[in-house]
């Protein structure tokens, strides 16, 4: 099963959208992706193909391992069926073995681009800590980048519940520590902007204790779907 898939993937590839993506996802030298390796295989067809396909963790493991950016995608997307599998099956011991595969794997960098956080975390991560103990989440902030990146979208199934809090914790973390990586601030201003579609009061609450010691993209991330007028009165002090 697992050749098939990656039969299936190599056939796919395409040489001039891998080298697109390999400068997209920044895998140049000393670059957040580096050695990062694609097939230029579109978002769509690894779906398609992942779909088709159970796997256990151990072969999932071997997609994750792998160099190649579009097995180990292939990989998440088929773990996170097996996390939905178990979540209609109230299965929470199998949820939390899914769970501490996932960070074992994030320690490891095996999650290792914005892509392939942002399809994953919240709906394993962020989906178990809804009713569990969410200070594992805390000790991620002082993880490698792509455990802080974790934390930080996690939070998205909490904001999609209305349950705010560890958000503008992690938000205030960062912000109050001056982290210096952009992938964070895109990360926690994508967070802060979900935090106004729900409930605006509070994320203007947020900004204004901290907007002016926010960096600018955190900032111009958090403000973006506010008042035209707002935005700009924000930027200007």
């Amino acid at each position: 099963m697992l050749e098939n898939l990656r039969g299936e993937l190599r056939r796919k590839a395409d040489k001039e959208q891998a080298r697109n993506l390999q400068r997209f996802f920044k895998t140049g030298k000393g670059e957040y992706g580096e050695g990062d390796v694609f097939l230029g295989i579109s978002v769509p067809e690894t779906r398609e193909i992942a779909e088709k396909y159970e796997l256990t963790l151990e072969q999932i493991q071997k997609l994750l391992d792998s160099e190649i950016h579009e097995e180990r995608f292939a990989g998440l997307l088929i773990l996170m069926k097996k996390y939905k599998k178990a979540g209609r099956e109230k299965n929470e011991n199998k949820k939390k073995e899914i769970f501490e595969f996932y960070l074992k794997n994030a320690e490891k960098e095996r999650i290792n681009n914005w892509d392939l956080v942002d399809l994953s975390c919240y709906k394993i991560i962020g989906d178990f800590l809804i009713n569990n103990n969410r200070e594992i989440l805390y000790g991620l902030l002082n993880g490698n980048l792509w455990e802080k990146r974790i934390a930080v979208v996690s939070c998205f199934a909490f904001i999609k519940n209305n349950d705010f809090r560890d958000i503008l914790k992690i938000a205030e973390f960062f912000v109050e520590n001056n982290e210096s990586h952009d992938l964070i601030h895109k990360s926690v201003g994508w967070m802060l902007r979900e935090v106004g579609k729900k409930d605006e009061k509070i994320l203007r609450d947020f900004l204004g204790v901290h907007h002016k010691n926010m960096p600018r993209t955190m900032l111009r991330y958090a403000i973006e779907k506010l008042d035209d007028d707002l935005r700009a009165r924000i930027l200007e002090t």
